[in-house]
């Protein structure tokens, strides 16, 4: 048996310079549910529900320099949700070019510049396991 035993991903921490405009983004424009912190976090951030793990925001001075570092949400309507980002931004989407078999995805950047992966089913056989 291995020492380690992974059960799941519990939280992905995201760097923001701007809590409260991070907020509105993750809140307003992702629709992620806030959550309560534990009161012994007294630096400034905030939590969300993603589903199955907890979006963490966390302030820091600075923001992180642009990478394709990202984490990635599984959406009910991938498509409706490019034609959202689309809307908002006056401009299409991007969809990756490297394909998953099953899966559509586009990327989009918050605020701060921290990279996030939108995917969902593109209709056909589903999402792949694994």
């Amino acid at each position: 048996m291995a020492a380690v035993r992974v059960e799941r991903l519990d939280h992905v921490t995201v760097h923001v310079t701007d809590v409260e405009r991070a907020k509105r983004f993750y809140a307003e424009v992702l629709g992620l549910k806030e959550v309560p912190r534990p009161a012994t976090f007294t630096f400034p951030g905030a939590w969300y529900d993603a589903g199955s793990i907890f979006v963490h925001l966390v302030h820091r001075p600075q923001a992180d320099p642009e990478s394709a570092r990202h984490f990635a949400l599984w959406l009910s309507d991938v498509h409706a949700a490019a034609k959202y980002f689309e809307a908002r931004q006056g401009a299409p989407v991007k969809w990756d070019k490297t394909k998953i078999p099953g899966v559509d995805r586009f990327f989009v950047r918050d605020p701060d510049g921290n990279l996030i992966e939108l995917q969902g089913s593109d209709g056909t056989a589903g999402r792949p396991s694994g």
